[in-house]
C-alpha cells in the first residue's frame, strides 16, 4: 500500500504540490492525473525517493519513504518518465544492472531476465545496444528494467509511452494480472482511454491541489455518468 498525506513541495515562489493526501491500496490500480505542471510528476518523485517533501509524508507500506529511502527503493518498482536508459549498454545488460542493485544472483538473475524479455516481447533487441532504440523500445525496457526484482509496488509514469496498439494491450493485460496478484499500482497518463481501461481509483490534481479523488463508479456517478475525460476537463477548468 501507498499512502500520501499533507504533501507539499515549493521550488522558489512555484507551488508544486499543496496539501495532497491520498491511498493508493494493495490489489487496486490507482491512476494520477492532472495537466502538465499540475504536480504529479512532483508527487512520483518524492515517492521513489528523489525529492524530499517541505511538508507532509509519503510511506510505502508503513514505511516512510524519507527516513527509510533505500528500505522504500527495494519495495517500489519505478518507470519514470524518459525511460533513462544506459545507452550503451544491451537490453539484458540494463535489466541486469538494476537486477545486480537489488541484490538479485546467478542463475535467477538470468531466468528471470529471459522471463521478461519474453513477456514484454524485446527477444529482437535483447542483446543490442539502447542507443537508438524507439520511444516505445526504451519504454518496455524500463518497464522491464523496474520489474526485475518483482516489487510489491508499482510507480509507472506514461506506461505506454511510444508502444503501439498491440503492446499497449499486453502491457494492459499485465498490469490486469499484476492487480489481481495484489500488487499496489500507481499510473500516470494522459490517456483517458488508458485510464478508464484500467484504474478502479483516480486522483485528479491542478495546481497542485487535489481537486477531485474517488473511485472511477463514484466520480461518474457525482458527475452524472459523464465520461473521465469530461470529469477530468470539468474538474480542472473549474480549480
Amino acid at each position: 500500500m501507498i499512502e500520501v498525506s499533507g504533501l507539499s513541495k515549493r521550488f522558489g515562489a512555484v507551488v508544486a504540490l499543496d496539501d495532497v493526501s491520498f491511498a493508493a491500496p494493495d490489489g487496486r490500480i490507482t491512476g494520477l492525473l492532472g495537466p502538465n505542471g499540475a504536480g504529479k510528476s512532483t508527487c512520483l518523485r518524492i515517492l521513489y525517493t528523489v525529492l524530499k517533501p517541505d511538508a507532509g509524508y509519503a510511506k510505502i507500506n508503513d514505511v516512510d519513504v524519507v527516513e527509510h529511502p533505500l528500505w522504500a527503493r527495494r519495495e517500489l518498482g519505478v518507470l519514470p518518465h524518459g525511460a533513462g536508459l544506459y545507452p550503451q549498454l544491451t537490453t539484458r545488460e540494463n535489466i541486469a544492472y538494476f537486477g545486480r542493485l537489488h541484490g538479485i544472483k546467478e542463475p535467477a538473475l538470468s531466468a528471470r531476465i529471459d522471463q521478461l524479455v519474453a513477456r514484454l516481447e524485446l527477444e529482437e533487441i535483447a542483446d543490442r545496444r539502447a542507443k537508438g532504440f524507439s520511444q516505445g523500445q526504451r519504454t518496455k525496457v524500463a518497464l522491464a528494467r523496474a520489474l526485475v526484482h518483482r516489487p510489491k509496488n508499482l510507480l509507472l509514469d506514461e506506461p505506454t509511452n511510444g508502444l503501439d496498439v498491440m503492446s499497449t494491450l499486453s502491457l494492459r493485460n499485465w498490469l490486469s494480472e499484476l492487480k489481481a496478484r495484489g500488487q499496489c499500482i500507481v499510473l500516470s497518463s494522459h490517456i483517458m482511454q488508458e485510464v478508464a481501461a484500467l484504474c478502479d481509483d483516480i486522483v485528479i490534481v491542478a495546481h497542485g491541489r487535489i481537486v477531485a479523488q474517488g473511485t472511477t463508479e463514484a466520480l461518474r456517478e457525482r458527475f452524472g455518468n459523464k465520461s473521465l475525460e469530461d470529469i477530468f476537463v470539468e474538474t480542472v477548468a473549474g480549480s
